[in-house]
């Protein structure tokens, strides 16, 4: 069995964990904010938070297996891996993108939000973006040498 590839299926499985949670969590913004109900929103700020609380292990997750696998290679690789280091750039943005969401969950806990609904729904739309990059990234390895 190689410990490379078990490490690899791990970052993996954390990484569509976590991207379960950041599509649905910008989801139910898009409800608190259109809501005209005190207690729908007072339900939707606890889902909100549930989630996010439940899905952050896995980011984190996914970072630690991620830099397993970089370890792994050796910085020979790392070096002339441009893709990877346009991929890291993405992640981290993503990464940035889930601690805002910790600020957005505070103010919909404060019902204190200041956003339409449009807002939230393009919102949802980033990480699905930068999800194809990062993928056709890891995949296709452009740049490579």
């Amino acid at each position: 069995m190689s410990w490379y590839l078990v490490i690899k299926g791990l970052h993996i499985i954390f990484m569509v964990a976590w991207f379960a949670g950041i599509f649905y969590l910008p989801r139910i913004f898009v409800y608190h904010a259109e809501s005209d109900s005190l207690e729908v929103r007072a339900q939707l700020a606890i889902m909100a938070k549930r989630l996010l609380y439940f899905v952050t292990p896995f980011a984190i997750l996914t970072l630690i297996f991620g830099i397993a696998l970089i370890v792994m290679q050796g910085m020979d690789w790392f070096r002339f891996s441009t893709w990877l280091h346009i991929k890291i750039l993405l992640v981290t943005v993503l990464y940035i993108y889930h601690g805002y969401c910790f600020i957005l969950l505070k103010r919909f806990q404060a019902d204190c939000n200041q956003r339409t609904g449009l807002f939230y729904r393009i919102f949802n739309e980033v990480p699905v973006l930068f999800l194809f990059a990062i993928i056709l990234l890891a995949v296709m390895k452009p740049f490579y040498g």
